[in-house]
């Protein structure tokens, strides 16, 4: 473990701050649309392609919670996830 001087640049990759963000909204969002027995994968769907926020239940704030993120950046992410996992 090297260590530091306090006057040294440290480099910030707000990146990962942000898809664990991501990650954890469509997490939360998930549960609480398979609580309210909706298929979460059609739902997040839905609103996805037709940014229409009616298609997530509001039960546990799912609503407000998935319009936190733009639509583009959760697009983003999850073809980023899709395509790493190959």
């Amino acid at each position: 473990m090297s260590e530091k001087h306090l006057t040294e640049t440290s480099v910030y990759d707000s990146s990962e701050i942000r898809e664990a963000r991501i990650r954890d909204i469509l997490e939360r969002v998930d549960g609480a649309l398979k609580d309210r027995g909706y298929n979460s994968v059609n739902q997040i769907s839905g609103y996805l392609i037709s940014n229409d926020p009616a298609y997530i239940s509001s039960h546990k704030n799912a609503r407000v919670l998935i319009q936190e993120v733009e639509r583009f950046e959760l697009i983003e992410e999850l073809v980023r996830f899709y395509l790493g996992s190959k």
